[in-house]
């Protein structure tokens, strides 16, 4: 790890502790994280910076699991159990703080475009590829008049509605690596539609993320279709 990539977890570390310090005492802190409380409010509040070993065990284990617990506080269920989730994926800060965690907590191949599918999706797709440093593409149900070529994939769903997307055949070059992304995972068709544009512009896929998976068929249908590592940040 080079200075500039210890700095940048540094202060994702410190991006966290203050996350988490906006609903907790610096014991209740200390008591969640195992750090001093002395320490960690220097490192709240700017002092100091928390050392690579810790900042890394606070981003890739606490941080997760806060994360988690701060975007199910965010997302309610209806009776019939669709999810509203708008709390987190119009939040771009929030999602900023998922990013890099995601990306420690999963271990994806370092992509070169990060993928989804408009529109939810947008947002996070869009943290990812900061964080990467790397293009954001996402596909649409409908082509746009100006592009002249689209990569296009489509699939029959069980209700018999068949469902399009499409992509700029330039979003995508040939042997790029390929993070795809979506705010939500529940039958794995969109996630699939996606896989199946990275395999017609093919590139390589580094790994599936989504913040929300509901059950397992979704994330059980995208394993099915990559080697590449599949994870959700919260499980319902």
């Amino acid at each position: 790890m080079n200075r500039a990539e210890k700095a940048a977890l540094q202060l994702r570390a410190v991006s966290v502790l203050r996350m988490l310090k906006e609903t907790r005492t610096y014991d209740e802190l200390a008591e969640l994280t195992g750090l001093p409380a002395g320490d960690l409010n220097r490192y709240v509040n700017g002092h100091v910076l928390p050392s690579d070993e810790r900042a890394r065990e606070v981003v890739s284990g606490v941080g997760r699991e806060a994360l988690a617990d701060e975007l199910e506080r965010r997302v309610t269920t209806d009776e019939e159990g669709y999810v509203d989730n708008s709390g987190a994926v119009f939040d771009q800060a929030f999602l900023d703080l998922v990013a890099p965690i995601a990306a420690e907590a999963f271990e994806f191949d370092r992509p070169d475009v990060v993928l989804t599918a408009a529109t939810d999706g947008i947002t996070l797709a869009a943290a990812m590829a900061s964080y990467y440093g790397v293009r954001c593409a996402y596909a649409k149900q409908s082509k746009e008049t100006a592009v002249e070529e689209f990569i296009e994939s489509r699939q029959r769903l069980q209700s018999g509605i068949e469902l399009t997307y499409y992509l700029p055949a330039s979003s995508i070059d040939s042997g790029e690596t390929v993070l795809v992304v979506d705010d939500l995972i529940r039958s794995g068709e969109t996630q699939e539609l996606l896989l199946d544009i990275a395999d017609r512009a093919d590139a390589s896929v580094g790994g599936v993320f989504t913040l929300i998976a509901v059950g397992t068929d979704g994330v059980e249908r995208a394993e099915e279709r990559t080697d590449a590592p599949v994870g959700a940040l919260l499980e319902f």
